[in-house]
């Protein structure tokens, strides 16, 4: 298959986070095919991450194939491809299967390929793969970042709250205790609490995604409940304690997920940008050294309208076997 046909075919096996077997056993078997020597890792019952290596691998190119839902196949008209993970990212994965095969062409060993499952929830593939490193010295990760190298991404911090009440007749307030009232108070100081800025990643951003509680309208609320990610700077420790200022004693809660914000390095004859999204590299490091590019925008992933560029594939293609040359050739020298 060639780059638009591989990007196609992956786009329409339906991997949404937890269900990658399908995509992984086609990678397996596509990469076994071609004369790599493939090693599915497992994270658990029917799924698995697919390694494949040429050589002694001491570059690695990376990304996953699950996605978030729902499933859309695959499309295209002249300029893009369009459907669930086009670009976020089953494009940078046929993107780094056409690059591996044409190093392969030009004599070029020892790099790998690493696709890994449940990267768009709690990168639970990557944690099991950091586990069984291989001495490489260098990660290429795959994310949406318009062929641009980039600087640093932000972290996350997710706190999930509970505020409990107590039930009455909303005719009679007074003798309950609403808890979503509770919850308002709470999350209302928490827009107010003030988030740190970093001279290279920017602001530090709050999102409350999701609000739940209650019964029915006439009835005074017993519980609510709310979701809030943090996309980070730096300073964890510190978010933490001024989260746990405003909580304790008013609320359940719970961190659900930290991610640290991450710093990268830059290579001569690259774009740089810096994102505010985070990846699996903060959980792949045993992997070598951080690099991260990959074609598509963020600002269509996670929409009904994803898509990529063709254009912006094929630009892929060269820029990572340009950075697997280039990163070998700095090991050399």
């Amino acid at each position: 298959m060639n780059l638009f046909e591989l990007t196609r075919a992956l786009v329409n096996i339906e991997s949404v986070s937890g269900n990658e077997s399908a995509c992984a056993a086609m990678l397996r078997d596509y990469l076994a095919e071609r004369g790599f020597k493939v090693e599915p890792i497992p994270v658990a019952p029917d799924r698995w991450n697919v390694f494949a290596t040429c050589g002694s691998p001491v570059v690695v190119l990376s990304t996953h194939i699950d996605t978030v839902p729902p499933f859309v196949p695959a499309s295209e008209d002249d300029e893009f491809i369009y459907g669930r993970g086009s670009c976020d990212a089953k494009g940078i994965v046929a993107c780094q299967v056409i690059a591996a095969e044409r190093l392969v062409q030009e004599g070029v060993t020892d790099f790998g390929l690493l696709f890994l499952v449940g990267e768009e929830t709690m990168s639970d593939g990557a944690r099991r793969a950091n586990e069984s490193p291989v001495g490489c010295r260098y990660m290429i990760n795959g994310e949406p970042t318009e062929n641009k190298l980039a600087l640093g991404s932000k972290g996350i911090l997710r706190v999930d709250i509970r505020a409990r009440g107590r039930m009455a007749h909303s005719a009679y307030p007074h003798l309950g205790e609403s808890a979503i009232d509770k919850l308002l108070d709470i999350l209302a100081d928490l827009r107010r609490m003030p988030l740190r800025v970093d001279p290279i990643l920017g602001p530090s951003t709050m999102n409350i995604g999701v609000i739940s509680g209650g019964r029915a309208a006439n009835i005074v609320a017993d519980e609510a409940r709310a979701e809030v990610l943090i996309r980070t700077v730096n300073g964890g420790d510190e978010l933490r304690q001024n989260l746990r200022g405003i909580l304790s004693g008013r609320c359940e809660y719970e961190f659900v997920r930290e991610t640290p914000a991450l710093k990268m390095e830059r290579l001569d004859g690259f774009e740089t940008d810096v994102v505010a999204f985070t990846t699996d590299l903060p959980n792949l490091t045993h992997w070598g050294r951080p690099l991260l590019l990959g074609p598509g925008s963020i600002h269509v992933a996670h929409t009904d309208h994803e898509c990529v560029r063709k254009a912006d594939l094929l630009q892929a293609v060269e820029l990572y076997c340009r950075l697997v040359r280039q990163l070998k050739s700095k090991i050399a020298d």
